[in-house]
Order: C-alpha cells, then sequence, then structure tokens
C-alpha cells in the first residue's frame, strides 16, 4: 500500500514535470483566480440593426452562450455579467490568449453552401484592349436576374452578367469587404480565411442551428485535425439530398460543383469535395487546423450562434478585487487550524495523534500537486473560496481518523491484542467513514451544480479533497498503524503510545483473564476514576459478581469463575 503512494505520489509530480519542461503550460505553482490574482476584462457592446438597446433576454442568452465557450476553453473562475442595457463584461483570470478571446468575440454564423466557381484572388484585370486595370468595377446595366430559374443550389443559373463582374472585382484583401451581409437565399462572393482563393457559391441551405454537437479530432487516414458535426434530424435529411446532388456532380466531371463549402461568418473555412454520399448526418469540416483551432470553432458551433452581434468596446487589464492580502490571511487561517489539530491529535491520542499529523501532510501534497496539474489541463484556478474548501477539509480529514481510532480503542477496552484491534477497527470504522465521506461528496457535487460561479470553487476543492482524504485513509493511515501495531512501542501498549489498555479502562486482558478492577485509592487521581468508571461500565455480570467478591462486598460465586 505504502508503494503504490509513493508510486501515485511520483506519478503526479512527472505528469506536472512534463507540463512544465515539456509543453511549458504548467507551473509549480498553483494558478490564481480573477479574485486573487486580476486577469483581462472584455467589454463588448451588442449592435442591433435599428441601433434600439436589445432586449434583456437576449443579453442573458448571449452572456449565457459567452459562459459555455469561457468554460469550454479551460478558463475557471470567469465572470460574465451584463451592464447598462446594451453590454456585457467579461472579466477572464490572468491574460487572454488569442483562442480565448475569438471564443467570447465570434458569432460563429454557419452556413452551409454549394460551391459554384473557384478562381484566384487577381491582383489586376486584363481588359479588351490589352491594358491592365486593377478591380473594374461592375457594369451596372449587366443582367442581374438569373436565367432560367436556378434549380438546385448547385445550377449555374445563379452566375449571372452581374455577378461574374462582382466577383472580377471583389478584393479578397480589402477589409472593407462584408460578404456575411447577403442574403441567405442569394449567391455569395467570398474568399477563403487565407484569402488566397475567391469563391461564388449557392444560397445557402443548411445553417449551424441544424447541428446537435460538434467535436475536435484527429482523421484516421491524414491525421490533420477534423471539426465533426452531428445534425439534427432535419439537417441529416437536407444534408443527406446535397451529398447525392454533389456526389453525382463528382462522378459527372463537373468540378468545382461537387464541393460544399463550410463558411463561417462570411468566410470560406473549407471547401471540401464531395467524395460519398453522407446519410447518417456525421459531416467533418477539413482545412488547415490546428489542435486548438479546431477545439475553438468545435466550441463556437456547439454552443451556437450569438443571438445579437457584438463590437468589443474595450480589452483591458484588471486588478484583483481582493489581492494578495486576503490569500495571506486564508493560509494563515489555514495554518492556525492545522495547528490546532496537531495540538488536539498529540493531547487526546499521545504519540498516535502523528499518524494524523502525517495524514494530513500527505494528503496536503497531494492536493498541491494535483490543483498544479488541473490548472494546466483543465484550466482550473485557486480563488478565495477554493482556499477556503481546502481550509474546511483540514477539519474533514481529522474526523476520519479520530472515528478509526476510537474504533481501535473500543476494540482495546474490550480485551483484543492491539493488532487484533487495529484489524477489527478498520472493519468498523471504514463503513461509517466512506457513509460520510459520500454525503461530503454528494454535497459538494449538488452546490457545484446550483451554487453561483463564486461558491464553484468552494465546492470543487471540497469535493477533490473528500476523495483524496478516503485514498489517503485507505491507502496510507491504516498500512501505517498495521505497521505501528507490530512495534514495541506502539504494540506493547506505551503510556505514551496511546493505545495503553489499562488508561483506556480495558475490562479484561484476554478472553480467560479479567481485568481486575479495585476502587480508586485515594490520592490517585481523577485519571484512575475515570479508568475504573469506564471499565465498570463495560463489565458483564460475570465480572461484576467478580469485583465485588475481591472487595469483599459478596461471597466468591464459583460460577462467576466460568468463561464469559
Amino acid at each position: 500500500m505504502l508503494l503504490g503512494l509513493l508510486l501515485v505520489t511520483a506519478a503526479l509530480f512527472g505528469i506536472n514535470a512534463i507540463g512544465v519542461y515539456g509543453f511549458e503550460k504548467s507551473s509549480w505553482t498553483p494558478e490564481l483566480a480573477l479574485d486573487l490574482q486580476g486577469g483581462t476584462q472584455i467589454v463588448l457592446s451588442a449592435a442591433t440593426e435599428d441601433g434600439a438597446d436589445p432586449t434583456q433576454e437576449q443579453l442573458d442568452q448571449a452572456a449565457a452562450i459567452i459562459r459555455q465557450r469561457v468554460d469550454a476553453s479551460g478558463v475557471a473562475e470567469a465572470d460574465i455579467t451584463t451592464e447598462g442595457g446594451r453590454n456585457i463584461v467579461v472579466q477572464i483570470p490572468g491574460v487572454a490568449d488569442e483562442e480565448t478571446r475569438a471564443r467570447i468575440e465570434a458569432s460563429a454564423q454557419l452556413e452551409f453552401r454549394s460551391v459554384l466557381y473557384v478562381g484566384d484572388p487577381a491582383t489586376e484585370f486584363i481588359g479588351e484592349d490589352g491594358n491592365s486595370t486593377p478591380y473594374p468595377a461592375p457594369d451596372p446595366s449587366a443582367n442581374a436576374v438569373p436565367t432560367p430559374e436556378p434549380t438546385d443550389g448547385s445550377d449555374m443559373a445563379w452566375i449571372t452578367e452581374k455577378l461574374q463582374g462582382e466577383f472580377l472585382a471583389y478584393d479578397c484583401t480589402d477589409p472593407a469587404n462584408d460578404p456575411g451581409s447577403a442574403p441567405a437565399d442569394q449567391p455569395l462572393i467570398t474568399c477563403d480565411e487565407t484569402g488566397t482563393v475567391k469563391y461564388i457559391l449557392g444560397p445557402t441551405e443548411l445553417t449551424g442551428d441544424a447541428i446537435d454537437d460538434a467535436t475536435s479530432g484527429r482523421d484516421q487516414q491524414s491525421a490533420a485535425w477534423t471539426v465533426n458535426l452531428t445534425l439534427d434530424g432535419h439537417g441529416t435529411e437536407v444534408f443527406g439530398k446535397i451529398s447525392q446532388r454533389l456526389y453525382q456532380n463528382q462522378i459527372d466531371g463537373l468540378s468545382p460543383r461537387d464541393q460544399f463549402a463550410f463558411v463561417l461568418d462570411g468566410a470560406v473555412i473549407s471547401a471540401p469535395q464531395m467524395n460519398a454520399q453522407i446519410l447518417n448526418g456525421k459531416p467533418s469540416i477539413s482545412g488547415s487546423f490546428t489542435q486548438e483551432s479546431a477545439q475553438a470553432l468545435a466550441d463556437q458551433l456547439r454552443y451556437g450562434a450569438l443571438p445579437l452581434s457584438f463590437n468589443t468596446e474595450s480589452s483591458d487589464t484588471i486588478s484583483a478585487t481582493l489581492g494578495t492580502q486576503q490569500l495571506q490571511i486564508g493560509l494563515i487561517a489555514g495554518l492556525i487550524g492545522l495547528a490546532l489539530v496537531a495540538v488536539y491529535s498529540l493531547l487526546s491520542y499521545r504519540a498516535l495523534g502523528t499518524v494524523i499529523i502525517a495524514s494530513i501532510a500527505v494528503m496536503g501534497v497531494l492536493t498541491y500537486i494535483i490543483v498544479c496539474i488541473l490548472a494546466w489541463r483543465l484550466g482550473f484556478r485557486l480563488s478565495l473560496a477554493g482556499v477556503a474548501g481546502l481550509i474546511v477539509s483540514i477539519g474533514f480529514t481529522a474526523d476520519s481518523f479520530i472515528v478509526y481510532f476510537e474504533r481501535i480503542r473500543d476494540e482495546l477496552r474490550d480485551g483484543k491484542s492491539i493488532t487484533g484491534a487495529v484489524e477489527d477497527g478498520w472493519g468498523r470504522a471504514k463503513r461509517t467513514i466512506y457513509i460520510s465521506k459520500s454525503i461530503n461528496i454528494l454535497a459538494a457535487v449538488v452546490l457545484y451544480i446550483l451554487a453561483d460561479s463564486t461558491v464553484k470553487g468552494f465546492a470543487f476543492t471540497l469535493g477533490l479533497t473528500t476523495i483524496i482524504d478516503v485514498f489517503i485513509f485507505v491507502i496510507f493511515t491504516h498500512p501505517v498503524m498495521q505497521i505501528l501495531a507490530r512495534t514495541k512501542f506502539f504494540g506493547g501498549g506505551h503510556k505514551l503510545s496511546g493505545l495503553d489498555p489499562d488508561a483506556l479502562g480495558a475490562v479484561y486482558h484476554t478472553r480467560s483473564q479479567y481485568r481486575e478492577v479495585t476502587p480508586a485509592k485515594a490520592g490517585r487521581g481523577a485519571k484512575n476514576s475515570r479508568s475504573r468508571g469506564e471499565a465498570e461500565r463495560r463489565q458483564t455480570i460475570a465480572e461484576r459478581k467478580r469485583a465485588e467478591a475481591l472487595t469483599g462486598n459478596r461471597p466468591t460465586d464459583a460460577g462467576s469463575e466460568g468463561e464469559r
């Protein structure tokens, strides 16, 4: 057991060392939350078509979606509130990276459009006279009505003379372009995210509302990062018909009309060929994704588009709301609590109290390194509420050991040997402790789910330390007690060991040898009186008769000498 604990501890430190020296994303100190460290504040202002203030319901919905996106990025203890009737204030611990900013600010309006034409973003146009002119303006008299009327999203009739002129004049590098403003029932001229390919796309045939789920992962063949979508019933049906049409275009050699573009906020993020009929509603988006960008896109699509458009009003660094002084006060309170537990343990259990102190120390080491790992892997940050949860856990941890030690003492009072008392006490104590800790974990889970974000840190650390407490109790405390029970000091019941049968008021030493109970002599003190009283309360009828006979109150009854 103790070897297993050593291996687990070494493994945890090794994992964190990989994060520190291998990925350079972890640290040997826990990350602090907004209230203790400060961070980044981003103010988003809602932009409506008529300039009017949005409804509170729209703001609340947008704030909820942004919170889901921030939580998915691994940032914990973020504070997201509405302000002034049209603003959303996002406060994030530490420095917000670009991926997190993209999650917050992007509207993630996804459209599915068929590809009609693909071209290079030419930097100049060669006219009929042979002279080059940059991006000519389209002829205003050109025909703008599709003839004949298009039958589907891949029909080339969508490309009118006017649309051709606009395509030639479209500059992918011009920041004034707003491809996302095109109506959903009209074709779209746009570029890819890098500005190296220019497209004419058909009308929108499906939107991001049809997405039930989106995850990131590696393609099994190319090992490239992809975003895998799961569509709802309507989306599965529509996409299945689209895939049949585009797959037939591929068979007929009608490239690029065999491509289907995933358009995010007006820009083509991927336009793969339809290599099969996808009837199960599980298409995937491929492109030049990294692990981070694929995960960011999947999170944006999974949590839906914002109900409003937002402009970033400001992005500033903010100071800690509580600061290091409050953290120091919390740590001092924890040390005082730890010292009081240590003093109580030593006074009540003598040398046995050192087992409690050692167990809490091991628990502290494991909790510390796990919090560091969680900061790296899950973005967990320690708030003042989390520190309070750690402090409260000290008392809960001491409770487990007290229950165990009292069970051992009960077994000693019944006359069992110390090694036997340790084993039997373990069997009786662990059931009580498991039930108690299960209730603590259940309370922590309920509190984490239902409580405000400011209290979630308390619930999380409380649940974490409760689990570690049970682990330490099984893999450290009990094995240590088994070892100590075989030593001369503890196994022999030394008066300072905390396991002295006489001091505990043991009724008998063995199953066949009764403990002699005599009245306390004058001057022996209250301690002997308490031991005698405890012994008398635990006597059987036969033992009371024997005790009375020894004191001369009643004649000796031969039957009282029989076995218990």
